[in-house]
């Protein structure tokens, strides 16, 4: 019983919140914040496999998956900083194993340098780095829009948030045998919960890219000061994250260069679970 996934709701900072989550109370936790267009779901399949030995919680953040769209919440990447803080604590989680995906890694990363001491290690899978150099080509896209006015960059990025850019979100950069293999359900399911609420909401935090780069020095300093054990999990097979950002993200942590690309779980889930098993048990055996 203890590796079946429980689907529950909550309320975190006046936020009514959906989570899945696997594996006893009383053990190791992983956090796992999801990436964009996405939600807890990417989750679905990695939680059962890990959900013996560690206690494993992926939240839907709000405005995205089944939580809640309140009018009043800060949709940028600093408020759900402030919320995930919000969710963990109402948890009574105080000290947990932090995975970094996609635009859950800027948010997580805020999380951890609010408070160090609570992050045991982090597991990082296709996140956004904080190094201007090592990022993909599809950023150039993103970057391009930065010189118009506000509202023209807008307009321009919410051409981006459709149906069909949301499949071209999950097929990436993947080989045909590669792409066969993501289930057509992470882009029907995601844009069927879009409403243009959430709309407004994608194109404001595609936007804060720009705002966010002046956070990366802080970042950068987070990694190097507190240096926690760091597993490197990366699909080099990514148009926003190939494999010199997996590489500039902390050489020395330990990489593992697999043959997926942004949505490694659907890909290459074994091996990751793996990975993930001997990295855990070793971090917790110390």
């Amino acid at each position: 019983m203890t590796t079946l996934v429980r689907h529950r709701w909550m309320t975190v900072a006046g936020v009514k919140t959906f989570y899945r989550e696997a594996g006893r109370e009383d053990a190791p936790v992983l956090l796992l914040p999801h990436g964009y267009p996405c939600s807890s779901y990417e989750f679905r399949n990695l939680m059962p496999r890990l959900a013996d030995n560690w206690r494993l919680i992926a939240p839907d953040f709000p405005g995205a998956g089944y939580s809640g769209t309140p009018e009043d919440f800060d949709y940028s990447f600093d408020g759900y900083a402030a919320w995930l803080e919000a969710f963990v604590g109402t948890l009574g989680v105080d000290r947990f194993v932090l995975y970094l995906h996609d635009f859950g890694s800027p948010i997580g990363a805020r999380l951890a340098i609010r408070a160090p001491q609570r992050i045991v290690a982090l597991i990082i899978q296709n996140g956004d780095i904080p190094y201007d150099d090592a990022l993909g080509p599809k950023y150039s896209d993103i970057e391009a829009t930065w010189t118009l006015p506000r509202s023209e960059m807008k307009k321009v990025l919410a051409e981006a948030v459709s149906e069909e850019t949301f499949k071209e979100e999950f097929l990436n950069d993947l080989p045909p045998p590669l792409a066969d293999a993501i289930p057509p359900d992470l882009w029907k399911l995601h844009w069927s919960l879009i409403t243009e609420r959430r709309k407004d909401i994608a194109i404001d935090l595609i936007a804060g890219l720009k705002e966010n780069r002046a956070w990366f020095p802080e970042h950068r300093k987070y990694l190097r000061e507190y240096q926690p054990p760091t597993l490197i999990v990366w699909g080099p097979n990514d148009h926003y994250m190939p494999e010199k950002s997996a590489r500039a993200y902390l050489p020395d942590a330990e990489l593992h260069l697999l043959g997926g690309g942004h949505w490694l779980l659907e890909t290459h889930l074994e091996e990751v679970v793996a990975l993930m098993r001997d990295f855990l048990g070793r971090v917790h055996a110390t």
